[in-house]
C-alpha cells in the first residue's frame, strides 16, 4: 500500500537566503510562518541559519545557533511539541546543540563532507539524517565547468560512502534520508538528467527527498522554453517546481521540501490518489 507523500516546510532564519531571506529573522516571524506550514498540512519543519545558495558567505557556528535555537525552543513550546523537526546545518556543534534544544533529524549538506563529526553526533542523539549531496562548496560550487562522467554515478557512490561512514561511527543504516542536491553543484541539464533518472536512487532501499522549490534552473530552463525576456524570480517557478516534484514522486521520492505548503500538498493529494489506484 502507497503511503502519502510527506511534505518538508523551509524556514530559513537567514538574511540571505535565495527565495525567503530576510523575512523570518525574529522569533515571533519565525513562528508565525511555521504555524502558517503546520496549518498548510506540514508533515516536517526544516530550519536553516545558514544560507547554501551560491556565493553565500558563511557564517560561524555561534551565530547560527544564535538564529535557530530560539526558534526551535519557541516551536517546541508554543505550537507543537511533536511535529518533526530538523536542522539545517553541515555543522555538527549546531547540530548537537539543535538536537538538544528539540529537533529530531540533522539535514545535512554533504553528509560528512565538511564535519567528521556529524554522525557522532546523530548516533548520540539517535537521529535521522538526510544527506544531499553537492560537487565542490556553496560559495563556488555554480562557478565554471561542473563536470561529472556519469551524475548519477557519482552521487549514488557519495551516498553510499557516507552511509559507510555513518555505520562506523554507530548509526543504523535505517537512520538515512537521501537528497540527490537539485542545484548544488550541478547544471540545468545534470539537474534534469536526475529527475529523469529519480527511481534509481530507489535501488539503495532508503527514503528519498526531492527539493527543487523556486530553484534557479527552473528559471533558466522557464526563460529558455518560453522564450522570455527574463528569467523568472524565484516566486514564479511554482508550477515549474511542481512538475519536477510530480516526476519525482513517481519515481520514488517519498518527503518533498519546499517553500510552498499548501499549494505542493493539494499537488500531492492528486499523485498519491492516482499512485494507490494505479
Amino acid at each position: 500500500m502507497q503511503t502519502a507523500t510527506k511534505v518538508m516546510g523551509i524556514l530559513n532564519i537567514t538574511p540571505d537566503s535565495f527565495s525567503d531571506g530576510g523575512l523570518y529573522l525574529s522569533v515571533d516571524q519565525a513562528l508565525q510562518h511555521a504555524q502558517q506550514m503546520i496549518d498548510e498540512g506540514a508533515d516536517i519543519i526544516d530550519i536553516g541559519g545558514e544560507s547554501t545558495r551560491p556565493g553565500a558567505q558563511t557564517v560561524s557556528a555561534e551565530e547560527e545557533l544564535a538564529r535557530v535555537v530560539p526558534v526551535i525552543q519557541a516551536i517546541r513550546q508554543k505550537i507543537n511539541s511533536d511535529i518533526p523537526i530538523s536542522v539545517d546545518t553541515y555543522k555538527s556543534q549546531v547540530a548537537a546543540a539543535a538536537l538538544e534544544a528539540g529537533t529530531n533529524m540533522i539535514n545535512s549538506l554533504g553528509g560528512s563532507k565538511f564535519d567528521s563529526q556529524m554522525y557522532t553526533v546523530a548516533q548520540k542523539h539517535n537521529a535521522q539524517v538526510i544527506i544531499y549531496h553537492i560537487k565542490g562548496e556553496p560559495r563556488t560550487m555554480q562557478q565554471g565547468e561542473i563536470l561529472y562522467d556519469d551524475v548519477m554515478k557519482e552521487i549514488m557512490q557519495f551516498f553510499e560512502e557516507e552511509i559507510a561512514k555513518g555505520v562506523t561511527a554507530g548509526l543504523s543504516r535505517e537512520k538515512f534520508i537521501l537528497d540527490p542536491g537539485i542545484g548544488f553543484g550541478k547544471t540545468v541539464a545534470q539537474n534534469l538528467e536526475i529527475i529523469r533518472r529519480f527511481a534509481e536512487f530507489t535501488s539503495l532501499k532508503l527514503p528519498v527527498l526531492i527539493g527543487v522549490s523556486r530553484k534557479s534552473h527552473l528559471g533558466a530552463l522557464l526563460k529558455e522554453k518560453l522564450h522570455l525576456a527574463e528569467v523568472p524570480s524565484a516566486h514564479e517557478r511554482l508550477e515549474a517546481a511542481l512538475a519536477e516534484t510530480v516526476v519525482a514522486v513517481l519515481h520514488g521520492a517519498c518527503i518533498v521540501r519546499t517553500h510552498d505548503v499548501f499549494a505542493t500538498k493539494k499537488c500531492l493529494a492528486v499523485v498519491d490518489e492516482l499512485r494507490a489506484s494505479a
